[in-house]
Order: C-alpha cells, then structure tokens, then sequence
C-alpha cells in the first residue's frame, strides 16, 4: 500500500494555498518527496505570517496552484493520502482543484484518530504536542516540510502501534465514520447521538458551547457538518471536542428550544441576527359604505394592529386562510388591489359584497367573526405535540397572547386544569423569533 503524507499552509482566511510539502510513503521507507511554495494570489495576513514566517514578497515569484497542480496530480495517484487533521489538508487542496476546474478524490487516514485509537492516553493530540510526547523532532514548526516530515514518522510508528492492522481497515472502509468525524471527537460520542428530534451543542475543549443546532434526526443532521466543505464547517469541526444534545420529541420543540438555547449562550458560530426582523400588521377598517376591511402593512404603519408578524409571506398567507375560512372577499381583504369586484384565481368564497349582491352588515358579521377567531387562537393557545417516548406527551403554552414556553407530561398524569398544567411548564422568554415558528403551526 502507497501512502503520500501531506502537509499545507494557508492565507487562513480563503485558505488559499501558501505552500505544501508531500512525502510518498511506501510504509517502510520514503521514496519520493515535493515541497514549493505556492503563490497564492492574494494577501497573507500579518497573524499567518507571524505563526508561519511566510510572507508575501516570499510568495511574489513562487509557482501559482495552476502551475503545481499536475506534480501533485502524479504524486498522490493511487495512494491514499495521510495527514494530522486530514479534512483540513484534504480539503484546502481539493478546493484549490475545484477552482481550476479539476476533481481531486483520494482516500484518506486522519494521524490525529488514529493516533487517538492506536496510542491512547495522551492529554492533547496536535501535532507540536503529541511529537514533544514521543520525541519526534519537529525541523520547521508550521512549515509543511517540517509538519509533513514529523508526521511521516509519527504514521510509521502508528503503522507498527498493536492492532494496527484491524484499525487501519476499518478507518479505510468507505462506509467507515472515522475519517470524517472532528479529529478530537471522541468516536463514543458521536455513537451517542440518537436517530430522535432535539437540539445539540457542539463544544470546544474547554467546554464551551460554540454551535447550537436543531434536527428532525440528531445523529444525521450532526453527521452532515462532518460532510460539509465550506470554511466555516471546517473550521466549525477543527474545535469541537464533546457533544451535547437533548430530546425534544417534535420539531416545534425542537425550535423552540434551539431559540432559547442560542440566546442564553450566544455561540460564536451561530449567527445571531444583528438587528430586529421588520414587522408586519393585520388591521381593520370601516370604508364610506360601512364595509369592513381586512388589511396588512408594515406595524409602523398600522395605528391599531389585530395580529403581528416577522414575515410578510406569512402575514399574507394568514389572511388568505382567513379569507376562505370565512367567506370573506379577497378584494376587501386587499388580497386583490385595483378590482372593482374580486376574480382571485385561488380564493372562490366571496358571496357577492363587492357586487353588492350580499347585505353590509352580514358581511361585516363575517369579518367580526374572522377578527374574534383570529385574535383568540393567537392568544390562548394550547398546542400538543409528541413525547420524548411514547410514555410521554408534550405541548406549548400561550397565554393572554404571550409564549409561555413548553413542557413534558406523562401519559398517565391526571391534568384537570391549566394551574396542573403549568407546574410541568418549562418557562421560556417570549420574543419574535419564537412567534416566527409559532405562527407558523398556528396557521396550520
């Protein structure tokens, strides 16, 4: 079996190349060796340059990615490519090829896992650390000659680790996980994971919460920022070290709890919106012939709002339902703009006010009835939905038009009234991103 044992440097940011060094390996001996500098055609900043010693005016005259990439074809074909912290190397390279219109697919051993099967018991596994461990000497810290170099004897010492072989196979399965998991996530701990709606913490070493996310599937959805290439995944999946996760039982939940997780840890990699989502009304009002309308704007100009929403699709939807739900007329619901009477290719309820064949005060009957229906179902709400298990029930509570939060209830609890209820709430905050998600199963 034919190994090349990789190492890169990059602008950081864009992670465009800088420079890379490949050691062909043939498990017992190197037989072959390429190592350049790469322009990489744009800036290196002052941080890369103080951690790397590379700089720009040493980039200006070296060899583009384009110029490189046949002898990094050659090199690594056939042969499956070995680095610490392979996803981060494998795929600054793969989308150097991408940009230039060429594939780039190879198999790959992560030195980070493997090592953390193979040779236990070690507090940290990054390179500089895991080398100081087993006095491997390091010629060149954060050089990709120097890195590439020190990793291809750490991969020899790993080839001839106990059990070597067995582990080896299993990482190299295509069906196999190990490569594709964050190197300092322990393989327990993704296993852990259930196939159930809920929400996860990913979290650094430290134990800091970093990512807040929610899923239909945990396990999958987990999975799928191991298999994403953009930078932020990447980077997302070099620091986390643990995940955490709890069950919800439903999506809606599962959203609402994602909220109130997000805003009480504020995750560096959640991207929290900066500045509050523009309002929209539904209101009322009278026209010169008595008829009562329906109609939605902006809630800065809605003097005496029925109902708020974050988005105007669904603001517009909202009275849509309304609107056939109770036989109102879409030209006075301003669902049709500049019609002297309604011809709406969906809504076929209208009985006639915009042709003056129904009397005013029967329509507005409707519409009084339309706003009462309206207003009560946004503002005393109990939503059920399923368990954590079967054992189990949950549901969301509004009140007096304010989310209350939600809770879990055993089958068997005997609730007679909403003060029994509530002694199982799990209290949450109320705000306009929950009414976002609520507003959406209340138009359900």
């Amino acid at each position: 079996m034919m190994y090349t044992i990789i190492d890169v440097e990059t602008t950081g940011q864009g992670n465009k190349l800088t420079e890379i060094s490949i050691f062909k390996f043939d498990g017992a001996e190197i037989i072959d060796e390429f190592t350049s500098l790469i322009n990489p055609e744009s800036h290196i900043p002052d941080y890369i340059t103080a951690l790397t010693g590379i700089d720009n005016g040493m980039v200006a005259h070296a060899p583009t990615f384009t110029e490189l990439a046949e002898d990094i074809l050659k090199i690594t074909e056939n042969t499956i490519f070995v680095a610490h912290n392979v996803n981060f190397d494998y795929n600054a390279i793969r989308n150097e090829f991408k940009a230039i219109g060429m594939e780039f697919n190879r198999k790959k051993l992560c030195t980070v896992r493997l090592s953390r099967k193979l040779i236990p018991g070690h507090k940290s596994y990054s390179l500089g650390k895991i080398c100081t461990d087993l006095s491997i000497p390091i010629n060149g810290r954060h050089r990709a000659r120097g890195d590439a170099e020190a990793t291809v004897i750490l991969f020899e010492m790993l080839l001839k680790a106990e059990n070597a072989e067995t582990v080896f196979d299993s990482f190299l399965k295509k069906s196999s996980k190990e490569g594709t998991l964050p190197p300092h996530l322990p393989n327990a701990v993704f296993n852990a994971i259930p196939n159930s709606p809920g929400i996860y913490y990913f979290k650094n070493k430290k134990g800091k919460v970093i990512y807040v996310g929610k899923a239909k599937d945990l396990k999958k959805r987990v999975l799928g920022h191991f298999y994403n290439k953009s930078e932020k995944e990447l980077n997302l999946c070099r620091e986390t070290a643990d995940i955490d996760f709890e069950l919800s039982g439903s999506e809606l939940i599962a959203l609402l709890m994602e909220d109130a997780a997000i805003k009480h840890y504020y995750p560096e990699y959640n991207q929290a919106s900066k500045r509050k989502p523009k309002a929209y009304a539904i209101f009322s009002f009278e026209d010169r012939k008595g008829i009562t309308h329906l109609a939605y704007n902006t809630l800065k100009a809605t003097p005496n709002p029925l109902l708020i929403f974050y988005n105007i699709t669904e603001c517009r939807q909202f009275l849509e339902r309304l609107c056939m739900q109770f036989e109102l007329c879409p030209k006075y619901c301003h669902l049709q703009e500049g019609v002297s009477q309604c011809s709406h290719f969906a809504i076929k309820t209208c009985k006639g006010i915009c042709f003056d064949n129904e009397p005013v005060n029967t329509y507005n009957q409707r519409v009084k009835n339309a706003i009462q229906h309206a207003i009560e179902t946004s503002q005393n709400k109990l939503i059920k939905e399923k368990g954590r298990h079967p054992e189990e029930d949950a549901f969301v509570l509004i009140k007096n038009g304010v989310y209350l939060g939600y809770g879990f209830v055993e089958n068997t609890a005997q609730i007679t009234n909403e003060t029994e209820l509530e002694s199982y709430l799990i209290p949450q905050q109320d705000n306009a991103d929950v009414w976002r998600v609520l507003r959406k199963r209340l138009m359900q």
